[in-house]
């Protein structure tokens, strides 16, 4: 029997406040701000997820992404993966995205991927120590990779095979 991804007693967070940001599940009802803030950073995240990645593709359309969010918003709903908008506080601004997914690697729990928009980029960093905050004191994981943050492509694409 598969081991599952999180425990069957662990209820994954809908929403989750800290001083900056506001997180809520990655779903349809967010379509137009996450396909503004994604186009409007095209370019800067491609490679967000590895050199094998060609998201976001420069001729995404709004529909394309609409698509999208239905899958990630199943896949949360059923237990699989999790993904999160990251909004500011004021709940009017996608600022980007968090990616929880099971791990490629098998000396981790899950990999970690987040975005922030172009024009918010100077709260990368504050976004990347809360999330690492946020997993460790709600979710749980023991081991976390963030690879193209905390570990390099090229140690992630050696990890994963």
């Amino acid at each position: 029997m598969v081991k599952p991804f999180i425990p069957e007693t662990f209820e994954p967070p809908g929403c989750f406040e800290s001083s900056d940001f506001h997180f809520r599940v990655l779903e349809e009802q967010v379509a137009e701000k996450d396909f503004e803030a994604v186009t409007s950073s095209q370019k800067r995240l491609q490679g967000i997820f590895g050199s094998t990645s060609d998201w976001p593709r420069s001729d995404l359309t709004l529909a394309e992404n609409r698509l999208s969010l239905q899958v990630h918003k199943r896949e949360f709903e059923s237990r699989e993966a999790f993904a999160y908008s990251v909004f500011n506080k004021a709940k009017d601004k996608c600022l980007g995205s968090i990616y929880i997914d099971p791990s490629q690697s098998a000396h981790y729990e899950c990999e970690v991927y987040l975005w922030v928009r172009d024009d918010s980029i100077e709260l990368d960093e504050q976004l990347y120590q809360t999330v690492i905050d946020w997993l460790d004191e709600s979710w749980p994981f023991e081991k976390v990779a963030f690879p193209g943050r905390a570990i390099s492509w090229e140690l992630w694409d050696k990890e994963r095979h």
